[in-house]
């Protein structure tokens, strides 16, 4: 007589979970969920995003936080990585200018990736500059090859790591400024600035970060600045299908209390109890419950200093100490105003920059001395230059972004915040957005008040630390903790850093340390 036929049981697959539905942990759920592990995706606001949340406001579309896409090739793996082609979901467009500048004496530069109209935009300035431009691209694509395609993905988990790239950081000379870089070789002053302020996009002074961020040149003339149709929000909601069709869900209103540990590994979280409030402001009880959720890892896309400070118990923090996470050097914050115009400005291009008369020394108040100066400069992004969906029919939507002191400051925002509003409102109209008083329909201001306390940044900055070659790299929280087994990070706050290319190469430098599924 035969044996019954013993079947065997599936195996289980190991759970990951992934703390925060930003860029880096949609990117990094993806990523697991493709290595095998069942993956389930907390966050605390009531949609994914993060920094890049969209509003909705009578009518307009505001994206939150990052508007400029370089190195789409990044985003495009994701698809792949689930069968599907990104172009099918996701109208990229770009831009073209990349930027305009406008400078304190009227003067305006159109920044883009034509070689020929590059040059000459620079001769309007310094013929002797072109020639100048040209080295100091050639010097950006070595950036590019050494400290992107070579150290981006690279986990930099130990000082192995490190001495394996010291011959780069050597040939880029990565312990001078990227502003000494631009000063080698351009002359004109408002040049040096249009060729220096890009740190500032991922949170950098350009006078303290590596020159290694020449790279960030590099990167959009390689591959260019784009747009989504839809705003950046577009992006998540595409990359949120992505995980539905995976079968990984996101918990939404799911604040996390704090990451359970035992015998130095991460087993789990513990959520906040029900009285979470949305992203509005209201409560809402329908997730979360102060429940243990238990996992084989946990994923961080949350902001490292504020994770390792008030998410995990000092007892088991032997490298990332309140001293240590105190005595770091954090990014500027931003005061963001997102308001909508019942009227159209076509003579303004989707990004502008429009700068004051100060440089250095502004960038000195906001970086080290932390002081609100009365002048600001500002990015100006208005997405209905190429969607005009993004507003009501005859509306424009706008944000103008000015870097401020993160909190160590002091300034009083929640007294202030309308003041200074005002004050950029003001500046505004006598530049760029002439009798702009009269159209505005509407208005809302994020201050770094906001940043930490609805986003958990430390000390509001935006960027986390900032990108110092000191807090770069190995120097930088690790993708793979240093303190806590199973506990991993990713995003702006991690290596290799701020910016929508930095925090998906956080993901791809995830897999590289993450246990086998």
């Amino acid at each position: 007589m035969l044996s019954p036929t013993r079947v065997k049981p599936l195996e289980r697959r190991p759970k990951a979970l992934v703390i925060g539905a930003g860029f880096g942990g949609l990117a990094s759920a993806i990523r697991l969920s493709a290595k095998g592990y069942d993956v389930e995706v907390l966050e605390k606001l009531d949609a994914a995003g993060g920094r890049a949340y969209v509003h909705h406001q009578d009518g307009f579309t505001f994206d939150a936080g990052p508007t400029i896409i370089t190195a789409p090739f990044l985003l495009e793996e994701l698809w792949t990585l689930c069968g599907k082609t990104m172009s099918d979901e996701i109208d990229l467009v770009k831009m073209m200018p990349f930027y305009r500048i406008l400078f304190y004496t009227g003067q305006t530069f159109d920044y883009s990736d034509d070689t020929q109209a590059m040059c000459q935009e620079i001769a309007k300035f310094n013929p002797r500059d072109v020639q100048g431009y040209h080295q100091l691209m050639r010097a950006a694509d070595v950036c590019k090859k050494l400290g992107f395609e070579e150290m981006g993905d690279v986990a930099f988990d130990s000082y192995k790591d490190l001495l394996k790239a010291l011959p780069s950081f050597i040939k880029m000379r990565a312990w001078r400024s990227l502003y000494s870089l631009v000063a080698q070789h351009i002359e004109h002053p408002l040049l040096r600035v249009a060729f220096s302020f890009h740190p500032l996009l991922i949170g950098g002074n350009p006078f303290s970060v590596t020159r290694a961020y020449a790279l960030i040149h590099s990167l959009e003339k390689t591959w260019g600045v784009h747009s989504p149709i839809g705003g950046t929000g577009a992006l998540v909601k595409g990359l949120v299908g992505l995980l539905d069709g995976l079968n990984v869900p996101i918990r939404y209103n799911c604040a996390v209390k704090r990451i359970c540990i035992h015998n130095g590994k991460a087993y789990g979280v513990e959520l906040e109890k029900p009285s979470t409030h949305n992203a509005s402001g209201a409560r809402d009880d329908r997730q979360g419950g102060g429940e243990l959720i238990e996992a084989d890892i946990v994923v961080c896309n949350t902001d490292s200093a504020w994770t390792y400070k008030h998410l995990i118990d000092a007892e088991h923090r032997r490298h990332w100490s309140d001293a240590r996470i105190d005595k770091g050097h954090y990014s500027m914050g931003l005061f963001v105003w997102y308001f909508g115009t019942n009227r159209t400005y076509p003579d303004v291009p989707h990004h502008m920059m429009i700068l004051t008369e100060r440089y250095k020394a502004l960038l000195n108040d906001i970086f080290k001395k932390h002081h609100l100066a009365k002048d600001f400069s500002l990015y100006l992004h208005r997405p209905t230059a190429t969607d005009p969906s993004m507003a009501p029919v005859g509306c424009d939507t706008f944000y103008a972004l000015a870097p401020v002191p993160n909190l160590d400051s002091q300034t009083d925002w929640a007294s202030i915040g309308e003041t200074f509003r005002q004050a950029i409102q003001a500046h505004l109209q006598a530049t760029v957005l002439p009798d702009l008083g009269h159209h505005i329909v509407t208005s809302k201001i994020t201050t770094p008040l906001d940043f930490q306390n609805r986003l958990y940044s430390y000390k509001g900055a935006g960027f986390g630390l900032e990108p110092l070659l000191t807090q770069s790299a190995i120097f930088r929280p690790h993708n793979r903790s240093e303190d806590i087994k199973n506990l991993f990070m990713v995003g702006a706050s991690t290596h290799p850093g701020a910016g929508v290319p930095g925090v998906l190469m956080s993901a791809k430098a995830l897999e590289k340390v993450i246990p086998h599924a």
